[in-house]
């Protein structure tokens, strides 16, 4: 922007919500612990013209779980119930689009500590023609923690340490890095058996308590056993219930039971009580590995398992093999034919077949040969080989499947061999390829198939390798049809289709292939666009074609509403072009170019407006309050306008104002003069606000076409101190004074006071009778010099400390600041009023500012000093009482603004100009502040 507001975005993070504490590492990394379970909540303060877009972004994990894309777009990160996984490195990004983001980090330590677990284990050593069994226990002790936890042991109220007992030996595995610690008793002793505690302990950071686990050690601690009163497996038919019985054998204490399944979950309907497990009305689905566990924390969980087998019978197919020794696929009188038989059956061993004849038994003999296949090889199929075929063995075959336990219906297969069986053949009706559709259509691809019987066909890509539209390789159908809803472009190729051996014969595989061509109207860009100009200019709209089937007999018309403005064809080219070479109030509105083939069109919408675009509110000056009235304060408004050529000039702003949280905008124009620079500052000033309500702003800036976009911003009331020093202005009319703070130095206090307050009983002929506006009720800081207060006495007021802006690296000068208040000197025994200026880092020298002594008259003068403090810096004011009870020195208005002090010939100019009414006359002041100032840096 040409006036320099326009500046890169720069961030600090500031944190509230519930820490334990935050420290600054070294090369300014800072840590925020924060207990488990607590609030976190971190703020993104930013500067910046525009105003920055905010991020919070996370190393890893989501900034918050709701967030998917995990970021939060938002100056708070807020999140509440912190876990353990939430902790890492928080980063706010601003940006605006000016020079690079802005990035500033903080890293978030989650602190908690889990219950202790303690786990026993023994080891029985046999020493070498020695006759003595020597028993070694360990007691481990571990707990989840953040930071490490520290273990103490006590064996019932008596603490363990290492060398305190000789038969004691406690120690951390080197391998595990402080996660556990080891209590060794060697070689048990009867004092052994005893009640030990391991005490986990985080040493309270974050208030977090110690916890404590207790084990009682005796000559029957044993590790658990058990055993399952099932059989293994269980084979059992659907829909029966099945129970199993787990019961512990062993161990002490008591072990705990638990049943799980080796693939996943249990089912939902299982009924679970003690170590008993019962599944009702079992299903395929719930047949698996089921397994008891029991622990104790002594030594090893015992476990014992057992499979659960849930019969079943499916999925019957045939086939026929004709001759295996001849190279021809059709059957014949005096040749061999084989029927194959195949199921899936569980468990495989129950599974029989029997062979029947037009419905009578079969037995297998030299010419009708019964064969099962080895299991190992082709589980569950069965064949029939007729060796030499007669016209007499034409008929009706059928194998039946069953399983021995029972329970579960058989599955019959017919097969028939005649000469009519014969193998199959595949062709494709001459309309059904190639198939023309469009997209979104359902469309069926066919292939007819002849002979008997009619295998299963399968369908397949023949083009590339890729799935078909159900998601499989090969789709099954038994019609020969491929039914496909909803077909999308991609779906374009070649299908092919073949015959299966499965329900036919055993041959090579007949096929035939279906050409698909999916038709789709044209994909234009841009879809959309906003167009922004005033009224006389001209505008070139484009639509350009990015794919279409087919790609030929593209048209195109251009309307504006409903109104037909141009028809064409495309030749060669893919994009056609409007232009309007002059816009007035009727050649607004949306235009719409249609560009159409055979399956439809697409469209470019283009919304052509005169309206003004958003103005940007400029957030980084402190914007000032007048604290000279005690319930209201007042807003120095600013904003620049966003792109203010684009259109038609700017006429005026409507601005609107309501109290937050209220439905009624109260409005009202600003009428703006002349046309606006682009970076412009424009100021306006809200007075009449009430204290210390906050207020929603919306500014809509308005042309001839009619209102632009809006802008919305929230101010609030907060008392004048801020982080990096713009400006600061004291009324004193704040409860806490602005922060100004009475020396503990001195002999005696300023007093806060107004007239209208003041004591009936004050000394007349000093001291003011109005604060410096001449308000009875504003209030203002004096000395009171009656008894006992004597000559000499000293009274100082300390200002709060001011961080000056970051220095111009390029600049060799420090920031100038101008420092002005109003003091008030009337009285024949008026002694001294003093200034110092006190840096940090040197407390104890004070820079004298300013000084003045005696009567200055019934009257309040205004003093001006230039001041370049090099860094942070307080000011003081001392009043010194002079010899007599007239003396009193008062002061007000206290202000300090970036910039030198004008020169005292210029008019001051002063923002609050002399209008009646809520809201002051704009003004267009072009602000010119160096990028350095703006740039705040942490």
């Amino acid at each position: 922007l040409s006036l320099g507001l326009a500046a890169p975005p720069t961030v600090r993070i500031v944190h509230s919500g519930l820490a334990c504490n935050i420290e600054e590492e070294r090369y300014s990394e800072r840590v925020y612990t924060i207990r488990e379970g607590e609030t976190l909540e971190l703020t993104c303060l930013v500067t910046g013209h525009p105003r920055p877009q905010i991020r919070w972004t996370k190393t890893a994990g989501s900034a918050s779980d709701r967030f998917q894309d995990s970021s939060v777009f938002n100056e708070t990160l807020r999140i509440s119930n912190i876990q353990r996984h939430q902790g890492g490195r928080y980063y706010c990004k601003a940006e605006n689009g000016l020079g690079s983001p802005a990035i500033k980090s903080i890293r978030v330590d989650v602190y908690y500590l889990d219950d202790p677990i303690v786990t026993v284990h023994q080891s029985i050593g046999e020493a070498k023609e020695q006759f003595y069994y020597e028993r070694t226990v360990f007691l481990r002790c571990v707990a989840n923690s953040n930071p490490p936890v520290r273990y103490s042991w006590r064996r019932g109220q008596e603490v363990l340490l290492q060398g305190s007992d000789k038969g004691v030996e406690i120690y951390e595995p080197f391998f595990t890095q402080g996660e556990t610690k080891i209590l060794k008793l060697k070689n048990l002793r009867p004092q052994d058996y005893a009640n030990y505690s391991c005490i986990a302990s985080v040493r309270n950071v974050c208030s977090i308590p110690d916890k404590m686990v207790s084990f009682r050690l005796s000559n029957k601690t044993a590790s658990p056993s058990i055993k399952l009163l099932v059989d293994d497996p269980i084979v059992v038919n659907p829909g029966e219930a099945i129970t199993l019985v787990c019961v512990t054998t062993g161990g002490e204490p008591a072990p705990s039971l638990t049943w799980v399944r080796s693939a996943g979950i249990l089912p939902e309907k299982t009924v679970l009580n003690g170590g008993t497990l019962t599944i009702p009305a079992l299903t395929s689905e719930d047949a698996g590995t089921y397994s008891c566990i029991a622990n104790n924390n002594v030594g090893n969980p015992a476990k014992k398992s057992t499979n659960i087998i849930v019969r079943a019978l499916k999925k019957g197919r045939f086939w026929i093999t004709p001759d295996p020794y001849h190279k021809d696929d059709n059957i014949q009188i005096g040749r061999e034919v084989k029927i194959s038989c195949q199921v899936e059956a569980i468990p495989s061993e129950e599974l029989t077949f029997s062979w029947f004849k037009n419905g009578r038994p079969l037995r297998s003999s030299e010419r009708m040969v019964i064969t099962q296949t080895d299991p190992d090889v082709s589980p569950g199929t069965t064949n029939l080989d007729i060796i030499d075929l007669k016209f007499t063995d034409f008929g009706t075959y059928t194998c039946v499947a069953s399983l021995k336990g029972g329970g579960i219906s058989d599955i019959s297969i017919d097969v028939n061999i005649s000469s009519s069986t014969v193998p199959p053949n595949l062709t494709v009706p001459q309309e059904k390829s190639p198939l023309v559709t469009r997209e979104g259509d359902t469309i069926e691809l066919q292939c007819q198939v002849t002979g008997k019987p009619k295998p299963i066909i399968l369908w397949s890509r023949a083009d590339k390798e890729v799935a078909m539209p159900d998601g499989a390789m090969q789709t099954e159908s038994y019609d020969g049809i491929l039914r496909i809803v909803n077909v999308s472009r991609e779906m374009t190729g070649t299908y092919r289709c073949q015959t299966s051996q499965y329900n036919g014969f055993n041959v090579k595989p007949r096929e035939a292939l279906v050409q698909l061509i999916v038709q789709y109207p044209p994909a234009v860009e841009p879809t959309f666009l906003e167009i922004r100009q005033g009224q006389g200019r001209s505008i070139t709209m484009s639509c350009r074609v990015l794919r279409a089937y087919p790609t030929r007999v593209l048209t195109y018309e251009w309307r504006l509403g409903s109104k037909l403005l141009r028809t064409g064809q495309f030749d060669v080219q893919d994009s056609t072009e409007y232009t309007v070479s002059s816009l007035s109030r009727d050649s607004y509105g949306i235009y719409n170019c249609n560009i159409i083939n055979e399956a439809g069109a697409g469209r470019c919408s283009f919304l052509v407006t005169g309206k003004a675009y958003a103005p940007e509110f400029y957030y980084d000056t402190y914007n000032p309050l007048w604290q000279n009235r005690p319930r209201v304060y007042s807003y120095s408004l600013q904003w620049t306008q966003m792109n203010p050529d684009a259109v038609d000039r700017i006429l005026a702003y409507r601005l609107g104002i309501r109290q937050a949280g209220q439905q009624r905008w109260w409005e009202q124009e600003i009428t703006v003069n002349g046309n606006i620079q682009k970076g412009e500052l424009i100021t306006y000033n809200l007075t009449e606000l009430i204290k210390p309500e906050a207020y929603e702003v919306r500014l809509t800036p308005i042309t001839r076409f009619g209102e632009g976009d809006s802008t919305i911003r929230v101010i609030k009331y907060s008392a004048p101190v801020n982080p990096h020093l713009r400006e600061f202005h004291c009324g004193f009319e704040d409860g806490n004074i602005c922060l100004f703070t009475q020396d503990d130095t001195d002999n005696f206090d300023w007093t806060k006071q107004s007239t209208a307050t003041r004591d009936t009983k004050y000394t007349p002929n000093t001291g003011p009778n109005a604060d410096r506006t001449g308000s009875k009720e504003g209030f203002y800081m004096y000395i009171e010099t009656s008894r006992p207060r004597l000559e000499g006495e000293k009274a100082r007021l300390v200002s709060p400390v001011f961080s000056v802006a970051p220095k111009n690296p390029y600049g060799a000068t420090n920031t100038a600041y101008c420092f002005s208040f109003y003091y008030h000197m009337y009285g024949q025994h008026i002694g001294s009023l003093n200034v110092y200026l006190r840096l940090k880092g040197q407390t104890a020298i004070e820079n004298p500012l300013w000084s003045s002594s005696g009567n200055k008259g019934q009257h309040w003068n205004q003093a001006r000093v230039n001041i370049n403090p090099p860094t942070s810096f307080q000011l003081i004011f001392e009043g010194i009482r002079g010899p007599g009870i007239e003396g009193d020195i008062a002061i007000d208005d206290v202000s300090i603004v970036e910039g030198e002090c004008m020169k005292s010939d210029q008019p001051a100019n002063n923002l609050r100009s002399g209008a009646v009414g809520t809201l002051a006359q704009i003004r267009l002041i072009p602000v010119i502040i160096l990028m350095s100032v703006l740039s705040h840096q942490r």
